[in-house]
């Protein structure tokens, strides 16, 4: 649930069920006992709060992306927001916390906050209530069943008791210690934000390096910056292909054709008035031949060259030397990831080697009698191992060396021997399965006798068991079984660590807002991972929906997604038509 230093309670209720109505005789009642509110309203429709004609309205249709307009009285912000809605969060923000008791919201009954529910029965609604655990109260024109106190919606001064009694009791309610607090639950529960936090705090970036050839160098992180040796270009070049004139000589009618220079050859003389060289893409400009005019400007006949008429400036078409890279200028920073990008940069300053950071090791296996191989003759009771394939792909992607156990029996003491053999061979040790609260769990057994390993419970769907710790000092990360959990355990705990321990600076993946094509599901208290394919409209808009059946044993849901759908924990539904985030999948997988 979304907490605020001020206290935070909306009113949610069905259209028709007269909130406005409600609330524009209530805020009177607050007032006159003293407290300061603002207001929130949101509306699921175009508004606009601007009168056509106003000197605000004119300036705000005309551009201004941002209207702020005062008088003596008040001042009113209008911002346009034609990409995106604005976050709950970020509105609130918005408010002078300082000059307020309270913040009231009319609307938003899809995030999670304190709320009470505005029912009449002759509007002909479902209740919220038994849907919503972050409704406080009922507000009703009938009878309901419910724990929840219960007052009369027709009653005003019952309903401003309620708020005055929560706003008074909001700060006491806030510094009571949680009984659900992280630290005190077994295994603990975290977020996901808290998970990965955890986790970066407790891995360390590897110090050691090699020399490698630069096409070897795909997917490896920089050990030391790297500084040009060379001008690039090295030498002043023509931009196309076409004619080589002065600078100082563009008046006349035509010019003498003195030289052809291809692309790796030079014109070693000075280029004098009334003269051209015809010159190719690439190749070095003569001596005050300082502007190039392109081929299909040019009318040659023998050895003259006109251009008519065409417009030529000084200086155009040249590269100059050094203009991408002077001598001795930084090129990349220490631990950057090298990309094809980098790859043609770094060969472009003539470097054939260069010192990166050594591959991770990552010792990956499956355990399971129920387990086994792909290409094996199918035996009843038994599943192929899909996890360490995803495993290994998604390691390869980050350019890790993999150490191969392959698939282990349910035994304890072979599993111990692999993960203290793992323990000297690998940075990483990788596992998926085997680490929840069940008895026939080896792995956590193992870990248990072997190494400090906490099992946590991160507030999130697929995904929720996740193992982390270490062994001989070795990071340890048990993945849930289930091959989509696996996958998004991955990206969200284990991916952001090997980048640090590769070198990776502040990594973050790409994430960015989208319009849902249809409803979403998730549950407020918890981060809803869903496999989804965006699109771009005509409007530039991107838009997502599900790949479908999102069950966490369904990997064709995760073969078929070119984007995760991440819902916060403080939303409890989505609909059609409403912003959610994405965190886009090429290049990841």
């Amino acid at each position: 649930m979304i907490q605020t230093r001020l206290p935070l309670l909306g009113f949610a209720a069905y259209s028709g069920t007269g909130k406005t109505t409600l609330l524009e005789a209530l805020l009177p009642k607050l007032t006159d006992a003293g407290l300061r509110v603002g207001m929130l309203k949101h509306a699921h429709h175009n508004f606009d709060v601007d009168k056509p004609g106003k000197d605000s309205f004119r300036l705000r249709k005309a551009g201004a992306s941002q209207m702020l307009i005062s008088s003596r009285n008040r001042y009113a912000l209008m911002t346009e927001t034609p990409d995106a809605e604005a976050q709950f969060e970020y509105l609130l923000t918005r408010f002078e916390h300082d000059t307020l008791d309270v913040i009231l919201v009319e609307g938003c009954k899809n995030i999670a906050f304190p709320k009470i529910e505005l029912h009449r029965e002759a509007i002909d609604k479902p209740w919220l209530h038994p849907h919503d655990t972050n409704i406080i109260a009922v507000a009703s024109d009938q009878q309901v069943e419910t724990v929840l106190p219960t007052l009369d919606i027709n009653n005003l001064q019952q309903i401003a008791d309620f708020v005055l009694d929560y706003v008074n009791n909001y700060q006491a309610a806030a510094t009571t210690p949680a009984a659900s607090c992280c630290d005190i639950l077994s295994p603990a529960m975290f977020s996901v934000e808290q998970g990965q936090q955890k986790i970066l705090d407790a891995v360390n970036v590897q110090n050691l390096s090699e020399s490698l050839a630069v096409e070897k160098c795909y997917q490896r992180v920089l050990a030391n910056a790297v500084h040009s040796p060379i001008n690039v270009p090295a030498y002043t070049n023509s931009a196309m292909d076409g004619y080589a004139i002065r600078g100082d000589d563009l008046e006349a009618q035509d010019y003498q054709v003195v030289a052809q220079v291809m692309a790796g050859y030079a014109y070693q003389k000075p280029l004098q008035k009334g003269q051209a060289v015809k010159i190719m893409t690439g190749a070095p400009t003569p001596e005050n031949g300082d502007t190039v005019v392109m081929r299909e400007q040019a009318e040659q006949s023998g050895d003259r060259v006109s251009f008519g008429g065409a417009s030529i400036s000084a200086g155009q078409n040249v590269r100059q030397a050094g203009e991408d890279l002077a001598a001795s200028q930084l090129v990349f920073e220490a631990n950057t990831r090298i990309l094809s990008a980098e790859m043609g940069m770094l060969a472009s300053i003539g470097l054939a080697n260069i010192d990166v950071k050594r591959q991770l090791k990552v010792a990956i296996f499956s355990t399971g009698d129920e387990v086994q191989s792909p290409g094996d003759a199918f035996k009843a009771n038994t599943i192929y191992d899909s996890n360490r394939y995803s495993l290994m792909g998604l390691l390869q992607n980050l350019n890790c060396e993999i150490l191969d156990y392959g698939i282990l029996e349910d035994d304890q003491d072979t599993i111990v021997s692999a993960l203290s053999k793992a323990a000297i061979e690998a940075d990483v040790i990788l596992t998926s399965g085997g680490v929840s609260v069940g008895d026939a769990d080896y792995v956590k057994h193992a870990l248990e006798a072997l190494g400090e390993i906490n099992f946590w419970r991160i507030n999130m769907r697929p995904g929720r068991p996740l193992a982390f710790g270490k062994i001989s000092d070795k990071p340890f990360f048990g993945l849930p079984g289930n091959p989509v959990a696996v996958m998004v355990s991955f990206l969200n705990f284990v991916e952001p660590a090997l980048r640090k321990m590769q070198g990776e600076v502040n990594w973050q993946p790409v994430k960015m807002p989208a319009i849902a094509t249809e409803p979403l599901r998730s549950r407020q208290g918890r981060t809803e991972f869903s496999r989804g394919v965006y699109t771009q409209d005509e409007q530039g808009r991107i838009l997502v929906r599900t790949t479908g059946k999102q069950g966490s044993g369904i990997l064709r849901s995760m073969s078929e997604a070119n984007c995760i759908i991440e819902i916060a924990p403080w939303v409890d539904n989505v609909k059609e038509g409403e912003q959610v985030t994405i965190v886009p999948l090429q290049g990841r997988l």
